[in-house]
């Protein structure tokens, strides 16, 4: 059958080969652009995930480069409390070396304190130059702010705390008191009674810092002998009190590591009503167990009494606290306090708001996400001089010329326990940078690293076109149009076929 009007083949040729085209159009876009989806109706769902993961890509190499810029910041920090670290060795050399008066005339006492001053001087404006981009690092920039801070609070330093909102309330419950290591010695008097004039009454007293023998006459009072001791405590870390009948013998400080121990060397045929080593409630730490532990004679006096003091135990915003002496400490991702409470409260159970974070700190982003998770916050307190120390054995500056702990006329004891206490807190604000540094910031580097590359991996699947693929699809498009082609022209000259039979 021959038609003219409608040539149904020619038709069918020219849809074959639109198509056609329309494949070897797609493989020369994919090749030519390396790209599989290049607009929606490529793949729509996977246009979908890919612009998903693209956005994830971009968000994680924006991590890395904050955990980067936080390195930097860390470094800048690190070097200057390196050279304060330096300076406070330096200074602690000079209140030693001054401690040596008898060999020191009195300008190089002066000129020693001129050295102690001008380094003083150095890390107040180490403290006040240290930036990054504008930023100071080190005087207090960075550190937290604090409000409602409890009276039963001493001394606190916030290292880091997350929180949205205006504030994160800190609440302590002491579930254990702190304690102190303390025995009772009873003469039965106001006055050692001993056997004979001749006699000695003979004891050790050792604490935490370490021990020292003493040795009493008959008739010597309490008085007398609670000074003997208390003359020493810095040697052995003990204080003594004097009673009516006895003398209350009272470690330093409070906390697990602190103790006292009685020795005795020789009674020296002491008499009287009660005469022994006592105890103390365990429960209360001013009443007095009525129990003897032993007399004088025993041989568990001449062993040696011992009692030792006990941690505070404690919980913060419901997290179990680590402890020393008054000292209470959380570490949490959430939260990372330290502080002391005073004595009243730390023997004491019960609640305590202790204060209310109300902002402050260095906030760095080192995950894709932006949210509470995703956000490292640390605090860099402020070094100056006026802030190493604390409220207990004082400040830096009192080292400064004319005041209390001078190495001219002042406390040197004093002195050095300040400066002890600087470089613990320089020395453990680097540690906890470095950490800060080694554990976050570098681990944060690499684990972001690998979601990169997986996460490109994944989006490479979804989007990039297969060139191998891509390329057999060309070549199969090719030969369809070339065929397609050819097909038309036949068809399209096959209707002439009808004018044969015109005639």
């Amino acid at each position: 059958m021959s038609r003219i009007n409608t040539n149904v083949q020619s038709l069918i040729a020219q849809r074959v080969l639109g198509q056609n085209n329309v494949g070897l159009n797609q493989s020369l876009e994919r090749l030519s652009t390396g790209v599989r989806i290049n607009r929606g109706k490529d793949d729509p769902a996977g246009l979908i995930a890919s612009e998903a993961l693209r956005a994830e890509i971009k968000s994680l190499n924006s991590a890395v480069g904050n955990a980067e810029r936080a390195d930097q910041v860390v470094n800048i920090a690190e070097g200057g409390l390196q050279e304060i670290s330096s300076l406070l060795t330096e200074l602690q050399g000079l209140v030693t070396s001054t401690a040596n008066s008898a060999g020191l005339s009195a300008s190089e006492k002066e000129a020693n304190q001129l050295q102690i001053d001008s380094i003083l001087q150095t890390v107040d404006r180490i403290a006040g130059s240290a930036s990054f981009q504008g930023n100071k690092l080190l005087n207090g920039t960075f550190d937290y702010t604090a409000e409602n801070v409890a009276s039963g609070v001493e001394n606190f330093r916030i290292n880091g705390a997350k929180f949205e909102g205006d504030q994160l309330s800190v609440d302590i419950v002491v579930t254990q008191s702190a304690q102190r290591g303390q025995l009772y010695l009873s003469a039965g008097g106001s006055n050692l009674n001993l056997g004979g004039s001749g006699s000695s009454f003979t004891i050790e007293i050792q604490g935490a810092l370490g021990s020292r023998q003493l040795q009493f006459a008959s008739s010597t009072s309490l008085t007398e002998i609670a000074t003997a001791i208390n003359n020493f405590s810095d040697v052995t870390g003990v204080t003594a009190s004097a009673g009516s009948t006895g003398i209350s013998l009272i470690s330093s400080a409070y906390g697990s590591d602190e103790f006292v121990k009685v020795k005795v060397v020789s009674d020296g045929g002491i008499t009287g009503t009660g005469v022994g080593i006592y105890g103390f409630e365990s429960d209360d730490a001013n009443t007095l167990n009525t129990t003897a532990l032993s007399t004088f004679s025993d041989t568990a006096a001449a062993n040696g009494v011992r009692d030792k003091g006990q941690d505070i135990g404690a919980t913060v915003n419901g997290v179990n606290a680590t402890a020393d002496g008054r000292q209470i400490r959380i570490n949490t991702d959430v939260l990372d306090v330290q502080l002391s409470l005073d004595e009243e409260t730390a023997t004491a159970l019960g609640s305590v708001a202790a204060f209310d974070i109300t902002g402050g700190g260095a906030d760095f982003q080192l995950a894709s996400k932006v949210d509470i998770a995703g956000k490292v916050s640390i605090g860099i307190s402020n070094v100056a001089t006026r802030n190493l120390g604390d409220n207990q054995i004082g400040f830096l500056d009192r080292l400064g010329s004319g005041k209390s702990f001078n190495v001219v006329d002042g406390n040197l004891t004093d002195a050095q326990k300040v400066v002890d206490e600087a470089i613990d807190q320089i020395s453990s604000l680097r540690g906890r940078l470095g950490a800060f540094q080694r554990n976050t910031v570098g681990a944060t580097i690499r684990s972001l690293g690998i979601a990169v590359e997986n996460t490109a991996a994944a989006q490479s699947v979804i989007r990039d076109a297969d060139f191998a693929s891509e390329t057999a699809a060309l070549t199969r498009s090719q030969i369809l149009v070339s065929a397609a082609t050819n097909t038309l022209a036949l068809a399209n000259s096959q209707p002439q076929a009808a004018l044969q039979l015109l005639g």
